[in-house]
């Protein structure tokens, strides 16, 4: 066969792919339909989760098994649009990782609702004007982030899903800025941290100067003629920057976990993790009452984090993050256990784990 014989058949059988389409999307607005006489979540991320493994599993080739995920992502995305027009608030604005964590998981045909802080995420869920909200959580290399964790001490939000992207920093500045010319250095407070190291190599003399986003660090940036930012490649796209420097996190696996917001609990699928609050009651022994019945239910945890109560001055929350659906009789058998010894347990949701993807 020659190239055009090779290029008819390949449009034939794009016409064949958008027949297909179409038939899926018909059979999606059904099961909107469907979902919303039955009063039913509209997005489900344990689904989805298990529709792309099918058919990474089936998969024989030679279409690439890591390019299935985003493929069917957004053709899920599209579909679920026709079940329901799904808005999803962000730590924004737009070039934030919070954005490229909230495209990921919902894909482009989500409404994204960028807000300035992490409490106006949960906001916009709680009052309905958004149906799930994307918050960062912690950063494998400089830890969690406090503001998500203080806010939900009085949240009613459950945790539907979580989202890890492996993250790469760049030091951003106007085209042609030299580094012994950058006076100031913007960016978020995890970003400065997760460059700590590089920072005092190579800019000892650029005062840091913390911003609410990353992205708001590109802008100013981009305004300051002495000024670089710590930030994505995509802020740089987006605020006509020139990445100065590429992949300077200390650390070259750089992850940053964030949360899925919603109201509803999460499905199990076998393969899942369950986030605590727990207040527990001043004495000997705390932590070891604490951890004690996870061990005997032979559970692990894989997180726990320390926070002030504000509620009583020196008064302390744990945030807890443990193996399993709180539907699981392990899971529910420790938390039984562990009442009697607690004045508050609050279950922040069971979701799916999440496995890390490249942001």
């Amino acid at each position: 066969m020659d190239l055009d014989d090779l290029r008819h058949q390949i449009d034939a059988l794009d016409d064949q792919l958008l027949e297909l389409l179409n038939r899926r999307a018909a059979l999606a607005a059904q099961v909107g339909a469907l979902k919303q006489q039955e009063n039913r979540a509209f997005f489900v991320p344990s689904r989805e989760k298990a529709v792309v493994a099918r058919l990474e599993a089936r998969n024989p080739g030679p279409f690439p098994t890591t390019s299935l995920r985003p493929v069917f992502k957004e053709v899920m995305s599209a579909c679920r649009s026709l079940e329901h027009g799904l808005r999803v608030a962000f730590l924004g604005p737009e070039g934030t990782f919070t954005h490229m964590a909230m495209k990921h998981q919902f894909g482009l045909s989500a409404l994204g609702l960028p807000v300035g802080t992490i409490a106006a995420v949960f906001r916009e869920v709680e009052q309905g004007r958004a149906d799930f909200g994307v918050v960062p959580i912690e950063n494998s290399t400089d830890g969690a982030v406090v503001h998500t964790l203080d806010t939900f001490l009085d949240s009613p939000l459950k945790i539907s899903a979580e989202i890890i992207l492996e993250v790469d920093q760049c030091l951003l500045g106007r085209p042609g800025l030299a580094l012994d010319a950058i006076q100031r250095v913007y960016s978020h407070p995890q970003g400065l941290g997760q460059c700590r190291k590089w920072l005092e190599g190579n800019l000892p003399r650029a005062a840091l100067v913390e911003a609410p986003s990353t992205a708001e660090a590109a802008r100013l940036a981009r305004e300051d003629a002495g000024g670089g930012a710590i930030a994505s490649e995509l802020a740089a796209d987006l605020f006509d920057l020139a990445v100065l420097r590429a992949r300077i996190q200390d650390l070259s696996e750089n992850a940053t976990r964030f949360l899925v917001l919603g109201s509803a609990q999460a499905d199990p699928t076998g393969r899942d993790k369950t986030s605590l609050l727990v207040a527990t009651k001043d004495g000997p022994g705390l932590l070891f009452h604490l951890l004690q019945p996870f061990a005997e239910a032979g559970l692990n945890l894989t997180k726990i984090e320390s926070r002030p109560s504000r509620r009583k001055a020196w008064e302390n929350v744990f945030f807890l993050d443990v193996q399993g659906h709180a539907s699981e009789p392990a899971v529910a058998a420790a938390l039984a256990a562990l009442a009697p010894t607690c004045e508050r347990i609050k279950v922040l949701g069971s979701y799916p784990v999440a496995e890390a993807v490249q942001a």
